[in-house]
């Protein structure tokens, strides 16, 4: 076999050809771009033919005519078209994917030299439905962004061929020979994408970016035991019949291009490490006051008050900075650092996606971090994608198993048959079977009796941690957050993770408990019942004493009408507008009637003096200690023996002081 232009010519065909062979013109015959569709078969994008127009320049005698008959439907001047129609080339394209109507008034002018024919063009039926992830394709039907461009060479298939005899003067002989290898359709994709949970969550975050005033939102789901990726929603998003209308930072998918540091929402990563290590375990005590000087530098909570001594289950349903700040100090670089690689951070995942970035963890091989690695802890100082996060809480959701993020499911053929079925990866184990449960026990914690209660979905059992981060900029950190959720549901067989992320929202309670929790409660209950999970009643202890209900993250009029409905009376402290304590505890069994006192954001702490409680009863001491602007961690009952901090200490206003009772 030899090559005769374009085309394959054996051995017999040769001789008949070879006196015609050099006069033989090729024209390339466009292939079929195969489709993208859902993971129900659902098309996301298919090829279809569209109108395009092309000029031969020879056979063109009027050209100014010719242009300024044309211009009016084209994008083009006439002097733009003056040049293309007086080309030396035998044909130029004057534009493709007409529509309808103006390739039919093209054709009513009957110009000489100008053709129309129909070529193949990228046409997106949902409109801009996962448009992030499908990306986009040029004018010759090429991926150039998103899946389009990962997966282009098996989209687009192979261009046939077509050789025909032409005269010296490049025309066609009557009669001559024509030789044909016709094109090779592409294969078509099926993604992971579930496209009724891509309508839900783009849907949440539309509305959550708007009314939150944000620069941007997004919400990605998983199924956390496989790693397909069902939802990639970004919001503001685009057409991409139209990508032209919009730039290419709107068009980025920055679920995996950009990075941020995610803030609190890295606790469970620090959490999981500890407990992995056997450092700590739900019932250890940490001390936590107003700040803890460190590395030279200091660490403090978001809302600058002390907790005092707190269970670690505490210090993770309240998002204690420093006591996290403290494991990680305790962990140490070189141990800590392993197990956030092991999450699958600082690295690619391996995504089937182009622009996957690694994003940003501290080496541990320098001195003098202390500082950085105890930020490190709750989540400050370390660059993140929002796609490394939620893989990373999958693990935890998934045995300890980290799983292979991916958008493809299955590829195909153009006749529907299966050419390659996508098998779940798993990554490595960064965590035992064991940690993951306990760590999915105190992250349903943090939604019971924490501040992620607004993503509670009754019947679900919602594990999950909140995230408020500050946005760094050159200097230190400015005024701008990130609200942000994470988490996985039902917490003992999760069906789907979701993360939420708001950007730089312009609201006065911009908190991930407050804004992207909501959103995150809104997606998982749709997407669950939309995939048949049946919910369940919450086994409840019989008890004659009723439980203090989780009101933190709400506002005054929520925790009243809460505290209400339970039979409850309380007191506020604060002139803030959500509640960021309670005392007693959500989850504690109280008498009937009992005061739960209330505490609200106060902006930069306000120094008070401690009084002493000694020998008073456990109602006096709540009295003397919320009249002073302080709480109270009830120990034992009687009367009061011991107090930490001790009568006359400076401590900041809203403080916890510890009380030992004895009969």
């Amino acid at each position: 076999m030899v090559r005769l232009g374009y085309l394959q010519i054996y051995r017999g065909e040769e001789l008949a050809l070879r006196a015609v062979a050099q006069r033989m013109r090729p024209q390339t015959i466009d292939a079929q771009r195969g489709r993208i569709l859902d993971r129900n078969y659902k098309t996301l994008a298919v090829s279809v033919g569209a109108d395009a127009v092309y000029a031969l320049p020879d056979s063109i005698s009027d050209v100014e005519g010719t242009a300024r008959q044309l211009a009016p439907y084209l994008s083009l001047s006439e002097a733009e078209l003056i040049s293309l129609l007086t080309s030396e080339k035998s044909s130029v394209w004057l534009a493709r994917g007409l529509t309808v109507e103006t390739a039919e008034a093209i054709r009513r002018l009957g110009l000489p030299g100008i053709r129309l024919v129909q070529r193949p063009q990228r046409y997106y039926p949902q409109g801009s439905l996962a448009a992030h992830v499908l990306g986009i394709a040029g004018t010759d039907n090429q991926g150039l962004e998103g899946i389009e461009y990962f997966y282009d060479e098996i989209l687009r298939g192979i261009p046939g061929q077509q050789a025909t005899e032409r005269d010296a003067a490049q025309r066609s002989i009557p009669g001559g020979e024509t030789k044909v290898v016709p094109p090779q359709p592409g294969h078509d994709l099926v993604l992971t994408i579930d496209t009724v949970i891509q309508y839900i969550a783009e849907t949440h975050i539309q509305q959550a970016v708007i009314s939150s005033n944000s620069e941007r939102g997004l919400v990605l789901v998983m199924n956390p035991k496989t790693g397909e990726i069902l939802a990639n929603a970004i919001y503001p998003t685009f057409d991409p019949n139209y990508y032209q209308e919009v730039s290419a930072e709107r068009r980025r998918n920055v679920a995996i291009t950009d990075q941020y540091e995610p803030g609190s929402t890295f606790k469970f990563v620090t959490a999981a490490a500890a407990l992995d290590l056997g450092i700590t375990d739900e019932h250890r005590i940490f001390e936590s006051p107003s700040a803890w000087e460190v590395g030279g530098g200091r660490v403090r909570n978001l809302d600058g008050r002390a907790f005092g001594r707190v269970t670690f289950r505490e210090a993770i349903e309240r998002s204690d900075n420093i006591t996290f700040a403290k494991l990680s100090v305790e962990m140490g670089p070189d141990r800590f650092y392993r197990y956030i690689q092991n999450f699958g951070f600082g690295r690619r995942l391996g995504v089937d996606f182009p622009g996957e970035i690694a994003g940003t963890v501290l080496s541990p091989s320098r001195s003098g971090q202390t500082l950085q690695w105890a930020n490190t802890g709750f989540g400050q100082g370390i660059a993140v994608t929002p796609l490394q996060l939620l893989t990373a809480v999958c693990a935890v959701a998934n045995d300890g198993k980290l799983m292979r993020p991916h958008f493809v499911k299955e590829i195909r053929d153009a006749h529907g048959q299966l050419v390659k079925h996508v098998e779940p990866e798993v990554l490595g184990t960064p965590i035992s079977p064991q940690t993951a449960a306990l760590v999915s026990e105190l992250l349903r914690s943090v939604v019971v009796n924490g501040n992620g209660n607004r993503a509670e979905v009754p019947g679900y059992f919602v594990a999950g941690k909140t995230g408020t981060a500050e946005v760094p900029e050159i200097g230190g950190y400015g005024d701008d957050i990130i609200a942000s959720f994470v988490g996985f549901a039902p917490v003992d067989d999760p069906a789907l993770a979701a993360l939420v992320v708001l950007y730089k929202p312009k609201v006065e309670s911009a908190f991930g408990g407050v804004l992207a929790a909501p959103v995150f409660r809104e997606v998982m209950e749709e997407s669950l019942e939309y995939l048949g999970v049946k919910r369940r009643q919450e086994s409840r202890q019989r008890s004659a004493l009723p439980t203090v209900p989780n009101v933190l993250a709400l506002t005054r009029e929520e925790a009243q009408a809460r505290l209400a409905q339970g039979g409850f009376f309380w007191t506020m402290e604060g002139e803030g507008t959500l509640v960021t304590d309670q005392t007693p505890s959500p989850g504690v069994r109280v008498p009937a009637q009992t005061t739960v006192h209330l505490y609200f954001d106060q902006g930069e702490p306000q120094e008070v003096e401690v009084p002493s409680v000694l020998g008073l009863s456990m109602l006096d001491a709540s009295t003397v200690l919320t009249q002073a602007g302080l709480r109270i961690k009830v120990v034992g009952s009687g009367v009061a023996v011991q107090q930490v901090p001790t009568a006359g200490m400076q401590v900041p206003k809203g403080s916890l002081v510890e009380v030992q009772f004895e009969l």
